[in-house]
Formats: C-alpha cells, structure tokens, sequence
C-alpha cells in the first residue's frame, strides 16, 4: 500500500466522519443537552453503523475494480453525480427549525447504535466518498489490502470523532457551530461538489475510452 493511498483512505474514513450530517447534527443537540459525556457515548455507538457502512462500501469499490474498470468506472460516475447532488442541496440549503439536532434516549450509546445502523444516507454517502477519494488511485485496489481498509477508515473515522467529542463539550464552539450553522453546511457543500468534479474527472475519459 502507497502513502498516498493510505493517506486518501484515511482521509475518507475522516471526512466521511467529521462532514455535517444527521449524525453530526445529532450528537451536537445532544451535546448541547446533555454535556459531553453523552455525545461521547451516543458516537461511540453510532461508530458501529460507521464501520459497518464503509466495510460494506468497501467491499463494493474493490469489487467493482476487480470485475474490471468499466464497473468502477461505472461507480465513480454514480458517485460522483450523487455527490454533487448533495453538495448542490447543501449550497442551496435554507435554515429550518424542523430540522434541529433532538436530544437522545435515555440511553445514548444504544440511541448512537440504532442511529447509525439505520441512517438511510450512510451506505450511499459511503460509496460516493470512498470512490471520490479513491478514484485515483484504483488500480492499486485488490482483495488482500481489503482489512488494511477497513481499519484504515476506521483509524480515520476514529480521529475525526475524537474531535467532535472534544469540539461537542465545549461551549464556546458548540455555541459558534449552531450559529453558523447554515454557512458550514454550505461550505461542506461545495466540498461535496469538488469530490463530485474529482470523480468524474477520473471515471468520464475511462468510460469513454472503453466505448471508443
């Protein structure tokens, strides 16, 4: 494995845990609620889905590559397109009450578990930014390097964690975050849509090399 391609999957085990998302939204309402203790345990149990997900998502970007470029290339473009969409929905987002971050259950870290194991966004959001990261690098991909992966994502994933936790007990930053919410949202945004542009730069000249 290069340092390049261990620094790319780390990097979308990060982002894809650090990037505003329910998830995120979640664990500041209930830090806000209450305290740090139980947004650290709400995360912790929503890293489960998270590892779940991007396992899963895994699996389908090296298979994809094994079966032949086509089909990832195939990938990278329905990555890239549902990434854009997402990055276009989170420029044009507007503010609204209804969607505020609710408190958790009694019980956070059973509340973080349920949680992540049934977002409907996680495994597609997973795919697109595990591709978009990717896409350079896939030809390096095979089976044997599919656990350094996972626990590759999960390390980043991991990190990017720790700092909400920590990010989550402070007052100052929760308090800054929840007033500029909407203009992080819009940033994250725009972030999507350069992984977007990065996708389907790479998987565009390959599809339309292959039907040449």
């Amino acid at each position: 494995m290069t340092p390049s391609l261990l620094m790319a999957v780390l990097a979308s085990g990060f982002i894809y845990g650090i990037t505003p998302g329910p998830g995120v939204l979640a664990v500041f309402g209930i830090g806000a609620a209450h305290g740090r203790r139980a947004g650290a345990g709400f995360l912790c149990g929503h890293l489960l889905g998270d590892v779940i997900w991007c396992s899963t998502a895994l699996v389908a970007i090296v298979g994809a590559r094994e079966i032949g470029s086509t089909a990832f290339d195939v990938l990278g473009v329905l990555s890239g397109l549902y990434l854009f969409w997402l990055g276009w929905r989170a420029v044009r987002a507007r503010r609204n009450s209804a969607d505020a971050p609710q408190g958790p259950a009694r019980q956070p870290f059973w509340h973080g578990i349920l949680f992540g194991l049934t977002n409907p966004k996680a495994y597609p959001v997973a795919v697109a930014t595990f591709t978009a990261l990717l896409s350079s690098r896939a030809e390096l991909l095979t089976w044997s390097m599919l656990p350094w992966l996972i626990c590759l994502s999960f390390v980043g994933g991991l990190i990017a964690y720790a700092i909400l936790i920590g990010i989550v007990g402070a007052q100052r930053v929760r308090t800054l975050y929840q007033r500029h919410e909407l203009a992080i949202t819009r940033l994250c945004g725009v972030m999507f849509i350069g992984f977007a542009i990065n996708a389907l730069a790479h998987a565009l000249p390959g599809l339309v090399t292959n039907k040449a």
